[in-house]
C-alpha cells in the first residue's frame, strides 16, 4: 500500500502542476477565445482596420505643396506592400487642403496631392486600375480652427479601401 500511496501522491502533484499554467492561450483563452487573430480586427494583417491603424491611411503635406516628404513615402511604401499582398482590395485616395485659399485652388491642390500618392503607389507595383482619386479641397476638414496645428492636419491625402471584401 505504500507504493500505491506514492503513485497517488505523484499523480496529484502532476495534476496540480498541469492546472497551475497561467498562460490563457494554453486553455483556449486569449484573443477570440482560441488564441487566434480575430478576422477584421486591427490585429488581423489582412483587415482594413489593420491597414488604417498599423500601416497608416494618410500622408500629410506642407503648405501649398503636393510633393511627398520622406515620411509620406514611408507610409505609402507600407500601403503599397499591403495592397500588393491583399489584391481583393482597391483604393480611393482622397486629396484634402486646409481652409486657406479659394475653393477652386484647394480642389486643384487636393487633386495634385491625391495624384502624387497614387503615382507613388503605382511606381511601387500597385496596378493603376486599382486606385482612384478624388479631391475634396477644403470641404472636409478634420480640424476646424485658424491655427497652423489645425491646418497641418487638413493638408492630407487619405487612402480609403474599397472592394468586394468590404461587403
Amino acid at each position: 500500500m505504500n507504493v500505491l500511496s506514492k503513485f497517488a501522491a505523484l499523480g496529484a502533484l502532476m495534476l496540480i502542476a498541469a492546472c497551475s499554467n497561467n498562460d490563457p492561450s494554453a486553455l483556449g483563452g486569449g484573443a477570440g477565445g482560441s488564441g487566434a487573430i480575430q478576422p477584421g480586427s486591427p490585429s488581423d494583417p489582412r483587415s482594413p482596420a489593420y491597414f488604417q491603424q498599423t500601416v497608416g491611411d494618410r500622408v500629410l503635406f506642407a503648405v501649398d505643396q503636393s510633393t511627398l516628404s520622406p515620411q509620406a513615402q514611408t507610409v505609402l511604401q507600407g500601403q503599397a506592400e499591403w495592397l500588393l499582398a491583399n489584391t481583393d482590395y482597391t483604393a480611393t485616395i482622397e486629396g484634402h487642403a486646409d481652409e486657406q485659399g479659394t475653393r477652386e485652388y484647394n480642389l486643384a491642390l487636393g487633386a495634385r496631392r491625391a495624384n502624387a500618392a497614387r503615382e507613388y503607389l503605382i511606381s511601387r507595383g500597385v496596378a493603376g486600375n486599382r486606385i482612384q482619386t478624388i479631391s475634396y479641397g477644403k470641404e472636409r476638414p478634420i480640424e476646424i480652427c485658424s491655427t497652423e496645428e489645425c491646418y497641418s492636419k487638413n493638408r492630407r491625402a487619405v487612402t480609403v479601401l474599397t472592394g468586394s471584401t468590404l461587403g
